[in-house]
């Protein structure tokens, strides 16, 4: 060993051990914050299917790849982070030694081989990346996805990588200069031009090697010093994160479809039992949310996916996902020492802990620890009403995370403790909450005008109580009061009945399913709706094993199938535009004319993203026109802006979402809009008339455009 080998070692040793006991540190502080949140047991059950999901979202990219050369470049890159991992720990033995490699498996030619086209192609993925971030960076794209990230971080990251990859071939090229290198020319090319072109230097391997191990431990020092720095740490808490996912037998976003229920140490608040002093209700600390959610929040990468989809964020909204979620994660940490050192509120407001406790605690982490979780500016609130109330829950976040943050149900488990302990939200909300509880739907209609829709029908639609039947035909609020949504509803009754189907309804025996007042936050409302649904559904299926329903509403569709499960009553739920698929696909119900125009279909948040319903309306209108598709559709569709209760809100900020969406659905060139929701009949239909369309262009359900071709006039009315 020589002169340049024992200073290389000393310095290499040195800033190792410089390195390791501050990571160590630094996922001592980082476990210990996260432990900080409530229990969630629901978490560790069936990990066969965890592991199996964690590994194919990981190893299998299978999130990333939907965005093709970024998924692939970005794959590229963790491979090589993984696999070159092994060429960071060879450097330690070329600093002892130039000549030396990676014991036993560092002489073989495959794994020179395998090293080397990972190191080219994990080169040429991250400068593809580094392009990227360079070409949708703020103030060059317009609503850039990076807008709020902390950009240097993501700067730093790029640099490390391509410094190490840099340093591993001017090693192998060093060696190949030296006449040292182990591998054949045709399984190493890349490291054999670059030895080409370099001078033979006997202690050039140690010195590179020293400053690639230089650059590899400056990494983890900085990260280790920056326990907030997620598009490092995302690296290993990803795994963990998509692990824990709430529902990983879900081929896409964990937190789609049904809401977690409100939680409180870790069980199912019970309402009839709850005493606000000793439940939680809701979240008004960040400590309140469970473990999971505080590793969601350490997880994020500020890659901004969720933002670039976020209907709010692209209409101009103070909601960005990634941004609330970055606020969360940054309190969390900034007040990590105060609840590490016992402080805290109960349910009642008082502080935990005693005046000693809080002694040595640094006044930074006191401030912060006084600051609401939800407030404005004069509050120096952590999140603001106005971005928590944007929110439509459409689940675009949810579904682009590639690390799986459960975003939905964070807002919503934050606007329940507004909703139901400060009575804290928009005042238009509340007529919206009165009338479900006074009248047991949202628009406040009389019960007895329920089967109104019925009239002028040429057949007669049967009862529950009256006769047996195989579907009961859930109408919903929208459906049975809202004029537009009215037509959907006669549209479905009349197929249903032209193919033989044998339904019934509830009738007056309906109320509201709930949607709204869960995702407005008021949990109460919802299980008093839904208890009363549960005993009707319950009484009108008697023993049959099969408990079939049809709703023509995606949010009826959604709660009735994914959230009353919660409640003891597990029903299997068809939209209406499933069963119309089957029927046609039987030769039941047959299109005979096609509709004039091309038709374009707007996919409902809570058919599409949440319960992964895409085909099924387009098969139906593929069958009776001439379907042309918006640019943003399927999962990646726009929302409408109705969801989240939202439809029940003004939309006083920015651009109208249903304008928006209204204006890519014009851009077709279509002269149908079709539909699948009564909320999206209404927006895109109110999109239409405030762009002057209406006289030009035809908003509907999708029934009534298989019903106008099956009736072989296109002109008839819907």
């Amino acid at each position: 060993m020589g002169i340049a080998q024992i200073v290389a070692t000393v310095l290499a040793g040195a800033v190792t051990l410089v390195a390791v006991v501050l990571a160590v540190r630094a996922v001592i502080s980082m476990t210990a914050v996260i432990r900080q949140g409530k229990p969630d047991p629901t978490r560790f059950g069936d990990k066969g299917t965890r592991t199996k999901t964690m590994l194919a979202e990981t190893l299998g990219h299978t999130r990333m790849l939907k965005w093709t050369a970024v998924g692939a470049a970005h794959w590229f890159v963790m491979v090589s982070f993984m696999i070159l991992f092994l060429l960071v720990v060879e450097a330690y033995f070329e600093v002892v030694d130039p000549e030396s490699g990676l014991p036993i498996v560092g002489h073989w030619t495959v794994y020179g081989l395998v090293t080397e086209w990972i190191g080219v192609l994990g080169t040429l993925g991250i400068l593809y990346l580094v392009y990227r971030r360079q070409r949708e960076k703020p103030g060059r794209a317009k609503r850039s996805r990076f807008t709020g990230s902390t950009m240097w971080q993501g700067y730093f990251v790029e640099a490390i990588i391509v410094g190490v990859m840099i340093c591993g071939f001017l090693i192998r090229g060093f060696k190949v200069a030296n006449d040292t290198f182990e591998y054949p020319a045709w399984a190493t090319p890349v490291s054999h031009a670059v030895g080409s072109v370099l001078p033979a230097a006997a202690d050039g391997p140690t010195w590179v090697a020293l400053v690639k191990l230089f650059i590899s431990m400056g990494w983890l020092i900085t990260i280790s010093l920056n326990v907030t720095m997620g598009v490092a740490w995302h690296r290993f808490l990803a795994f963990f994160n998509i692990f824990f996912k709430r529902s990983p037998e879900k081929p896409a976003g964990s937190g789609l479809g049904a809401l977690k229920p409100m939680m409180s140490d870790g069980k199912p608040l019970d309402f009839e039992e709850a005493d606000p002093e000793k439940d939680q209700f809701g979240v008004a600390q960040v400590e309140q949310f469970t473990w999971k959610g505080l590793l969601d929040f350490s997880t994020c990468t500020e890659c901004g996916r969720c933002q670039s989809q976020c209907p709010a964020w692209n209409t101009a909204k103070p909601l960005s996902p990634k941004l609330l979620v970055l606020s969360l994660r940054d309190h969390a940490y900034a007040k990590a020492p105060y609840l590490l050192a016992g402080g805290g509120k109960d349910l009642t407001g008082e502080e935990k802990a005693t005046e000693e406790q809080l002694r040595g605690v640094d006044v930074l982490a006191l401030a912060e620890a006084d600051r609401p979780l939800i407030g404005g500016s004069d509050e120096n609130g952590i999140i603001d009403p106005d971005v928590l109330w944007s929110c439509t829950t459409c689940g675009a976040c949810v579904e682009q995370c590639p690390v799986d943050i459960e975003h939905v149900d964070h807002i919503v488990d934050m606007r329940r403790y507004q909703v139901l302990i400060e009575s804290n939200f928009p005042a238009e909300a509340g007529v919206m909450l009165r009338n479900l509880e006074n009248k047991g739907n949202p628009w406040g209609a009389p019960q007895n005008t329920r089967e109104d829709w019925t009239k002028g029908l040429d057949f007669e639609i049967k009862r529950v109580g009256e006769a047996d039947f195989d579907y009961l035909f859930w109408v919903g609020c929208a459906g049975a009061f809202e004029d537009r949504a009215k037509k959907t509803t006669r549209a479905v009754a009349t197929l249903l009945h032209e193919a033989g189907v044998d339904f019934a309804i509830l009738g007056e025996g309906e109320t509201c399913s709930g949607d709204p007042a869960r995702r407005m936050g008021n949990e109460f409302v919802f299980q008093m709706l839904a208890q009363q649904n549960v005993e009707t559904l319950t009484e009108a299926f008697g023993e049959r094993p099969v408990k079939r329903i049809v709703a023509t509403c995606p949010h009826c569709f959604n709660t009735l199938g994914n959230e009353y499960e919660q409640l003891g009553l597990k029903v299997e739920v068809v939209h209406h535009t499933q069963l119309l698929s089957h029927l046609v696909q039987e030769g039941k119900l047959t299109p005979v004319q096609p509709i004039e125009g091309d038709v374009t279909y707007h996919d409902p948040c809570y058919l599409g993203r949440h319960n992964r319903v895409f085909e099924a309306p387009r098969e139906v209108l593929g069958a009776a026109a001439n379907v042309v598709e918006m640019p943003r559709n399927q999962e990646r569709s726009f929302c409408c802006g109705a969801g989240g209760a939202r439809m029940w809100m003004e939309e006083k900020i920015g651009k109208r979402i249903n304008v928006e969406r209204t204006e890519e659905a014009l851009a077709t060139g279509a002269k149908t809009i079709a539909v699948g929701c009564p909320f999206c009949y209404t927006m895109i239909g109110d999109g239409v008339t405030g762009k002057g369309e209406q006289e030009n262009v035809e908003v509907v359900d999708v029934a009534s455009v298989l019903l106008r071709s099956i009736k072989g006039d296109d002109k008839a009315p819907a």
